[in-house]
């Protein structure tokens, strides 16, 4: 995904992959992100371990599908 997307997804501002590859660039583990001209693509595993936070949209996925489970069980 783009550097601007995986920012967005995780919260954080528009920039802040490419100021963490500029100042932190060690903290991204290897081939988790590359650079074509001036756009970056990042992987999930790379903003994972940069941010220490899991992708949000499989918390949102995962509680979407436990509640569906729960519910089907109600029923």
């Amino acid at each position: 995904m783009s550097a601007q997307e995986a920012s967005r997804i995780w919260g954080k501002s528009e920039s802040y992959v490419r100021i963490s590859l500029r100042q932190n660039p060690d903290k991204w583990p290897e081939g988790s992100y590359r650079r074509f001209g001036k756009t970056i693509i990042v992987t999930v595993d790379g903003m994972e371990a940069v941010t220490g936070q899991k992708d949000p949209r499989k918390d949102k996925s995962e509680h979407l599908a436990n509640k569906e489970r729960t519910s089907y069980m109600l029923r």
